[in-house]
């Protein structure tokens, strides 16, 4: 009879996934919800919400998704270590 290799048995989702699943799909959300951020008050220096609000989500989505790829990488080398692998 063959030996079946050892399959690897761990979670797919985990904690830090969901964490990394939540910071690409929030910008997503506030985008899409339009009705939240509709209208002209409050301005801020004399561009209307409507704008600004935007704008300060490319900021926001921008600091969501280095974080998440620093988990990502975070989460792939320690899989990479308890496989006792090495991680490119």
């Amino acid at each position: 009879m063959s030996h079946a290799s050892e399959v690897s048995r761990e979670p797919v989702v985990t904690p830090v996934r969901v964490v990394i699943g939540l910071c690409l799909v929030a910008p997503f959300v506030a985008m899409l919800w339009v009705g939240s951020y509709a209208k002209k008050d409050p301005a801020f220096i004399g561009i209307p919400f409507f704008y600004w609000y935007q704008m300060l989500w490319v900021l926001i989505s921008t600091v969501l998704t280095m974080a998440a790829y620093q988990l990502w990488r975070r989460d792939q080398r320690a899989r990479a270590s308890r496989k006792g692998g090495e991680q490119r």
